[in-house]
């Protein structure tokens, strides 16, 4: 019996996301002459629980039990900060390597928080409403001395979203015996979240566009955009990518992917998958090929789906002369070297994505103050914040002569580090 919870402890940790997480650290770190007793502490979280619990179908009858999981990897500089996402092949090690990346990116752009993730091993879309909701109130109360407006704040991620963010707040607020809005981010509105948060990653991302298109030659006014995934990231990139005049050539989910040479109408596809929930169907286009998608012919790709899609047979077609990563990991290290070989301008996802932790943090500041501030003020400090955090990571990159990636990690690393050899070590 030992051996078999070893094995499966063992399992858990053994994720090809959590080894790439770690693979790209210790590159990074060693690149640096970053101090191994620091590099140590940085290789594995802080604090990780794995729980299980039952819960009810609707028809009240059956229980199923589930696997649940939150990781805090640094406490070192402020409350951990992350999402929680519902996902069937949600595992221990894709988890640690996500809170790994948060706590990379918080320190990129500069926010007080160390990196947490959360998950349920579960398919939100065979759950009803209720189901959902039942799963979500349990997973809560089993993590619940594990979070708090001051230790570690949930968000939603892939499979989650601000219904269930309100669960999650009322289910703690419960507990507690007041409302607390501080617990959690990327909840409805009149709960105290902020008027952009849902949209605030995918905005934030092609915030960073017009800084990119500069240092490639590339006119933003025409660029021919890609984009990998058309939920809530992918969506809003798309819609901000065709504001900026830019024309969106092809979209895609996991149902289909869509080709539009003169451009695709993309307020007509988000009001088509707000209706039907994904896009197959849809008429806007020419349908093609998934795997076709990345060998379009276009300026800019932004891959908004799913980690370790941009592998090196994938980076070998891409014509893109820059690509914004929008999801977690979506290139996986064999990948990178070929996409620098070919001069394709990677702005990495620790920096690319991190709109929605900062206006994450903008919703938590607000709710602990009590002051609401307006959606212009949001919009204007988010666009701020990322590009002041591009021109440093591009300097690094210039200083360094190293990719953005590479430069991203070092200026985050390195405040992490620095932080963590103030501190000292207890007792």
């Amino acid at each position: 019996m030992k051996h078999e919870i070893l094995d499966v402890v063992t399992r858990e940790w053994d994720s090809a996301l959590y080894n790439q997480a770690v693979s790209t650290f210790n590159r990074v770190a060693e690149h640096m002459g970053l101090d191994e007793n620091v590099a140590e502490r940085l290789r594995v979280p802080q604090r990780a629980m794995m729980v299980t619990f039952p819960y009810r179908l609707d028809d009240y009858s059956e229980v199923e039990s589930v696997f649940g999981y939150r990781v805090q990897h640094v406490l070192t500089m402020g409350p951990t900060k992350g999402g929680i996402r519902y996902a069937p092949d949600v595992n221990l090690g894709e988890v640690a390597a996500l809170a790994m990346l948060m706590t990379w990116k918080c320190a990129i752009v500069g926010l007080p928080f160390g990196g947490a993730k959360g998950g349920v091993r579960i398919d939100p879309f065979n759950l009803s409403r209720t189901e959902k909701q039942r799963v979500t109130r349990r997973y809560i109360t089993e993590i619940i001395n594990f979070i708090g407006p001051n230790k570690d704040i949930p968000a939603p991620d892939m499979g989650t979203d601000a219904q269930v963010m309100a669960w999650i707040m009322d289910t703690y607020s419960q507990q507690i015996g007041h409302s607390v809005p501080a617990i959690v981010t990327g909840k409805p509105p009149a709960l105290g979240g902020s008027e952009a948060r849902r949209e605030a990653t995918g905005r934030g991302l092609v915030s960073l566009l017009p800084l990119a298109a500069h240092h490639r030659g590339v006119k933003v006014e025409g660029a021919r955009v890609v984009v990998q995934g058309f939920g809530n990231v992918g969506r809003y990139a798309a819609l901000a990518a065709s504001e900026l005049g830019c024309t969106v050539v092809g979209v895609s989910d996991h149902t289909c992917a869509i080709y539009n040479r003169s451009g695709i109408d993309v307020a007509d596809a988000m009001a088509y998958v707000e209706k039907n929930r994904v896009l197959e169907g849809f008429q806007g286009g020419d349908v093609i090929d998934g795997d076709d998608l990345f060998k379009l012919d276009c300026d800019v790709i932004i891959p908004a789906a799913i980690g370790g899609v941009i592998t090196p047979e994938v980076a070998e077609e891409i014509t893109a002369s820059i690509m914004i990563e929008g999801a977690n990991g979506p290139t996986t290290p064999l990948a990178d070297p070929i996409l620098n070989d070919k001069g394709v301008l990677v702005v990495p996802d620790v920096l690319a994505n991190a709109g929605g932790v900062t206006v994450s943090y903008f919703e938590w500041v607000q709710d602990l103050q009590n002051y609401f501030w307006s959606e212009t003020e949001i919009v204007g400090r988010l666009r701020e914040i990322m590009n002041k955090a591009f021109d440093e990571v591009m300097s690094i990159a210039t200083r360094e002569k190293t990719d953005l990636r590479t430069a991203a990690l070092m200026k985050g690393i390195r405040r992490v580090a620095d932080a963590k050899l103030a501190r000292g070590v207890f007792p």
